[in-house]
């Protein structure tokens, strides 16, 4: 994409852990506004979607509570304004 863009990413984290490790990895993931999709007594899987960037900052916290897997997708972009990259292809 030429020009400016919007680029986001998804990616799902899972983090295992007790005590104050469980409370910090919710305290992180509110601050980061990552939603939980799925919680046990001894892990949670968050998702987070946001640029690039921000993805790597929260991977690099949760590190230190947990982190045991991750999965993104990926870069998705689109340019800013009315000029379209891709148009809709309509029958």
């Amino acid at each position: 994409i030429q020009g400016e863009a919007i680029e986001r990413e998804l990616c799902l984290l899972k983090v295992v852990g007790k005590g104050d490790h469980r409370v910090e990895a919710l305290r992180l993931a509110s601050a980061f506004g990552a939603r939980t999709v799925d919680a046990t007594l001894t892990s949670f899987v968050f998702e987070l979607t946001g640029a690039t960037e921000e993805i790597e900052r929260f991977i690099a916290l949760m590190t230190a509570v947990g982190l045991v897997e991750v999965s993104r997708t990926g870069i998705a972009a689109m340019s800013r304004g009315g000029r379209a990259v891709s148009p809709v292809r309509t029958s």
